[in-house]
């Protein structure tokens, strides 16, 4: 190799090996290993269910085949020749059930990516085809190739000459493995994803900042049931700081509530099905996290004009009160089963009054937003449990098993959570125990679980009346001071219990992680763990609160070390001239 690897940092995550240089030139975040860990972990889940699928679904067809063949033999007896062949002599009828079984294809994968063994057998899946859009490095596709068993080919794209060059360079440095499964291109991500439209069984969107300039191409070139892995960066929008720009990026008004993250993932979610919809697709999502300063999604594509008629169903707007903690959720649309059809209709409203019925204020209104579940658990599962089968393979084992673990405790059905220190906020109030408030929902026969997205956030199937019902009965207990009668907080007190609540400790108030002490929530490895600076953007010292004094500071004096030199170069040309 030419490279002078003087000139380079070589950095080791997981299996893979990329040289980065000392100037900002190609983008790289440390903190993204959560990131590029979970990734992999979907992946090789989704590999596996993949060829699970595609065994039940041949199983299904050679069932079906042979129940059909053995109607035909008994309806049609053909007379038998004493050489024991049929009676025309041309074909039995064992070369026409293959026959028949060879035009079939499995559910749910096309026919360019199914390969048809000789005879009966099953058919073979081809390997996977990966496309990482914008790879800058190439690290994340690299990491792909050489740890994912059974991946085929990784498809890395840039539009930056810098960062081709770069991830060109770290695909030869990892060696033979890596030169035979990844390729690098200079193209623009949008067009590329466009002209190869269901190529690939897994397209990976890791953008800096919004991914939406990327979902209408990238949900056209996913394969039907391939994976598409998004992430959005710019939390500040989804999360409620430019609700107008959110709206002109994701559809969608973000309401600025503690649930404004889980919020921010299902906009991102309603974003995706949105696109998808244009082309008679339609997601399930799988896994959703928010962790760092981003949120991701891992959603499977599917074509179905029929079953698209159900995205109304899965979607709601969100009306927030502006005095007290209640937000409530009116559905898009409604079905009514009619003989043995279904009617699709527009959802019953509003499911509020002009005025909160709690506490008298006005309500915001925020939407639409995806209301269906965000995880399937079966998935999160089985991810979890190859997380820890193989957790020396995972550079972030400790961070991402906390996360999956907290996940898989999650109630899938129920959208956004309260946090009970906003309730206890609103009354004034002393604040109860997680344990004890837990309780009290439980025995008044609801279900209550915490949330990934924030330590304090409880979600629950409870109504809000009886969540106030609770707080009133606790408050009851616990006496808060006098406050102004057009206080919310004042409101909700003035009113009477109608539920009167039970705080015995119940035997669910603990979940099973909490209850054998299994860590969920783990603080940042080290410190200035965020977002880093765009590639190419010169570092100063109004940098230090994101990349931490040392190593600003480092940078700062490398590059003094080299000014004098550049001057003295500079200086020379006028008196080589003359």
């Amino acid at each position: 190799m030419s490279t002078d690897l003087g000139d380079y940092t070589i950095i080791k995550e997981g299996e893979a090996e990329i040289l980065m240089h000392a100037k900002n030139e190609v983008f790289y975040n440390k903190t993204q290993v959560n990131n590029r860990d979970i990734s992999i972990a979907v992946l090789r889940t989704f590999l596996a269910k993949r060829k699970e699928e595609h065994e039940t679904s041949f199983s299904k067809r050679t069932k079906t085949t042979t129940k059909v063949s053995e109607k035909d033999a008994s309806q049609h007896v053909p007379e038998e020749t004493p050489n024991g062949s049929s009676e025309n002599g041309e074909i039995s009828n064992g070369d026409c059930e293959e026959e028949k079984a060879s035009h079939d294809e499995p559910c749910g994968i096309s026919e360019d990516h199914v390969k048809t063994t000789e005879g009966k057998g099953l058919a073979q899946l081809k390997p996977p085809r990966v496309l990482e859009a914008l790879s800058a490095s190439g690290l994340r596709a690299l990491r792909y190739a050489r740890e994912v068993e059974g991946i085929g080919q990784v498809v890395a794209l840039d539009n930056d000459k810098v960062s081709v060059e770069a991830c060109r360079r770290n695909i030869k440095f990892n060696g033979s493995v890596a030169c035979s499964k990844v390729e690098s291109h200079l193209a623009d991500a949008r067009v590329y994803m466009l002209t190869h439209p269901k190529e690939f069984d897994m397209v990976d969107l890791d953008p800096y900042g919004s991914p939406s300039v990327f979902l209408d191409s990238a949900v056209q070139s996913v394969v039907d049931g391939g994976m598409l892995m998004c992430t959005a960066t710019d939390m500040a929008v989804l999360c409620g700081g430019n609700g107008e720009v959110c709206y002109s990026k994701y559809g969608s008004y973000p309401l600025r509530g503690k649930y404004c993250h889980e919020m921010a993932l299902r906009i991102l979610l309603a974003c995706i099905e949105s696109h998808a919809n244009r082309y008679k697709r339609y997601i399930v999502p799988v896994l959703s996290v928010q962790i760092d300063f981003y949120v991701r999604v891992f959603v499977r594509i599917y074509s179905s004009a029929s079953a698209m008629k159900n995205t109304p169903l899965k979607l709601s707007y969100v009306y927030q009160c502006t005095g007290c903690d209640s937000f409530h959720l009116q559905p898009i649309g409604r079905t009514i089963a009619k003989n043995n059809s279904v009617r699709y209709l527009p959802g019953f409203g509003p499911v509020v009054p002009q005025e909160c019925t709690d506490c008298g204020k006005k309500f915001n209104m925020g939407g639409p937003i995806w209301s269906a579940p965000i995880h399937d658990q079966e998935w999160v599962s089985s991810i979890l449990a190859d997380v820890k089968s193989m957790k020396e393979r995972y550079p972030a084992y400790d961070r991402i098993s906390a996360l999956l673990t907290t996940i898989s405790e999650e109630l899938p059905d129920v959208p956004l959570f309260l946090s009970l220190h906003n309730l206890c906020a609103t009354l004034k109030c002393t604040s109860p125990s997680a344990v004890i408030f837990r309780s009290a929902v439980i025995n008044a026969g609801y279900r209550i679980s915490g949330t990934h997205v924030n330590p304090l956030g409880l979600k629950s199937d409870a109504p809000m009346d009886v969540i106030w019902d609770i707080m009133r009965c606790w408050v009851k207990n616990h006496p808060v001071k006098a406050q102004p009668l057009d206080q919310p907080g004042s409101v909700i007190l003035a009113k009477e219990p109608v539920l009167q609540a039970n705080f015995a400790r119940a035997v669910a108030s603990l979940s099973k992680a909490q209850a054998k002490k299994v860590a969920r929530f783990l603080p940042n490895p080290e410190r200035h763990w965020g977002p880093k600076l765009r590639a190419g953007r010169q570092i100063t010292t109004k940098h230090i609160s994101l990349l931490g004094e040392e190593v600003v500071n480092g940078i700062l004096n490398q590059e003094d070390g080299e000014e004098p030199e550049a001057k003295r170069q500079r200086s020379e040309k006028p008196d080589s001239a003359s």
